[in-house]
């Protein structure tokens, strides 16, 4: 007997998810070799150019889950490689990246500072996996390891634009990439975006504050402003966070006006 319509339907959805598509994989593996020449560069000294490469990783990185969305190409095989990418670009290349650049100063608290991040990317990814189906959409449960990476690649960038050494900001790296760490395994909300629809009519002056921010804003001084940028996101869900707290004290407290 052939199977019902809403049994084929299912089956169709099954094979959907678990096949594998050329175009979202295809900026996936450009995410994974930006950190993967971003590890490169780091060996070789040229921490400048590691740091760029975190930043493109990025931007790819957030490009083929948009692009997986907008195409209806989305799978189980490409969530689970863009994991795998993401461990490269946002966990190993800036755990090596300061370690190489700063944290061997510190001699085996360097490492362990190193490791500690890594590990750290590696926890929050594992959680981000197993509880996409349950969080809140419009806030990911602690800093994303694309910012806490862009956190340190642009302290990097940042430092060696005001012709600084590593050795120089040693302290200050290890407690920036300790906050990274420590940040991306906390229950910490920060808002992610999710609920901007691409597709909705905007208000003139959005696009003249995106024209101002991309093309005068960033190029003006890229280092200083992203750095700048992703701190103040670091620091956004701290602020999001007391005022739920706050907010959730005083509606419990029985003495509070109403």
């Amino acid at each position: 007997m052939p199977d019902s319509l809403p049994e084929r339907t299912v089956l169709k959805s099954r094979l959907r998810r678990r096949g594998i598509y050329l175009l979202p994989n295809l900026f996936t593996t450009a995410a994974l070799f930006a950190g993967f020449y971003a590890i490169v560069q780091a060996m070789n000294g040229n921490f400048e150019y590691s740091a760029i490469a975190v930043f493109i990783a990025m931007v790819l990185d957030g490009l083929d889950g948009r692009v997986a969305r907008l195409t209806g190409t989305q799978s189980e095989f490409g969530a689970e490689y863009d994991s795998m990418s993401d461990m490269v670009s946002f966990g190993i290349a800036p755990a090596l990246i300061v370690y190489e650049w700063a944290l061997k100063e510190m001699n085996q608290w360097g490492w362990i500072i190193a490791f500690i991040y890594c590990a750290c990317a590696a926890l929050r990814l594992a959680r981000f996996n197993t509880n996409i189906e349950v969080v809140d959409k419009r806030f990911f449960q602690g800093l994303p390891s694309p910012a806490a990476a862009a956190l340190i690649a642009g302290l990097v960038w940042v430092t060696i634009n005001f012709h600084g050494q590593g050795s120089d900001v040693k302290w200050l790296a290890c407690v920036v990439t300790l906050f990274a760490a420590l940040t991306m395994v906390s229950n910490i909300p920060y808002y992610s975006g999710k609920e901007i629809n691409l597709r909705r009519r905007v208000p003139f002056v959005t696009i003249l504050l995106l024209v101002l921010f991309f093309f005068v804003l960033i190029p003006s001084h890229p280092p200083l402003v992203l750095f700048g940028l992703f701190a103040a996101y670091a620091f956004s869900g701290i602020v999001i966070k007391l005022w739920r707290y706050s907010k959730n004290k005083k509606a419990s407290d029985p003495g509070s006006p109403s």
